[in-house]
């Protein structure tokens, strides 16, 4: 059961995140060790795998074939640049070239490293169809400068909406960092948005994936990357992650 602990942590806590030891990793090249190249796997008739999207387990938005022998995971920060500067450069190549070609998925895992301000972007980027959740993330990484100003800018506004009660906090940061107008020109109403801020499991589901990367996965930055289960050390753009991907077998 999600607790309102794994919230309040996150809160908190924001940069002291994933101290706890790593399990189950392996330097890149370790990760990816020389393998045959894989075949590629057909999408269903009339689709592509780009346009296959499945909610995850572990509350990630996996775009591709959900079989695929390759499976990536980012765990990002909607606030973070260097992925704001991954998707940018990597994105359309990674699911035209690999997960079209059903040897490779992508999953989005969100990170809280910054706390609330993360948990209400993740938060309002679910807020649609499971299909929207990686584009709408996109666009928020693609206008990062102009999603971040106000709040940079008025810092008062911020502190006076983490004094709120917790069921009015997260619509706060939002009305003052301008979100709402962002998603509405981007199909989620401000209505929609208020709801699903309002929603503290659906909040509380967040904190607690972000959690639980830090404690259980070693996560401690992002992106951070892993490949079938293995986080791959010192990977954090595409000209460092393509050669895995290809060394892999998705060739």
């Amino acid at each position: 059961m999600i607790s309102r602990r794994s919230l309040a942590f996150v809160l908190a806590a924001p940069l002291t995140l994933a101290l706890a030891a790593c399990n189950d990793t392996a330097s890149g090249d370790a990760a990816t060790a020389a393998a045959q190249p894989i075949a590629k796997v057909p999408a269903p008739a009339g689709t592509a795998w780009r346009d296959v999207v499945t909610v995850t387990e572990a509350g990630g938005h996996l775009v591709g074939n959900p079989d695929a022998p390759l499976k990536l995971v980012e765990y990002g920060s909607l606030t973070c640049p260097a992925c704001a500067a991954f998707s940018a450069e990597a994105m359309e190549p990674l699911l035209e070239k690999y997960v079209n070609s059903g040897r490779v998925s992508f999953e989005l895992r969100n990170f809280a490293v910054h706390g609330p301000r993360d948990i209400v972007l993740a938060r309002l980027a679910r807020c649609g169809t499971k299909e929207a959740v990686i584009p709408l993330s996109e666009q928020v990484w693609q206008n990062l400068a102009a999603i971040e100003g106000p709040l940079q800018a008025n810092q008062a506004a911020y502190e006076q909406a983490m004094a709120l009660p917790m069921n009015q906090r997260f619509v706060a940061i939002a009305q003052a960092g301008g979100y709402f107008d962002f998603f509405a020109s981007r199909g989620i109403s401000a209505d929609q948005a208020r709801a699903c801020l309002a929603d503290l499991p659906s909040l509380e589901a967040l904190a607690a994936q972000t959690d639980t990367a830090g404690r259980e996965g070693g996560v401690t930055g992002t992106p951070t990357f892993t490949l079938n289960g293995r986080k791959l050390d010192g990977v954090g753009n595409w000209s460092a992650l393509e050669p895995l991907l290809q060394r892999a077998g998705a060739r």
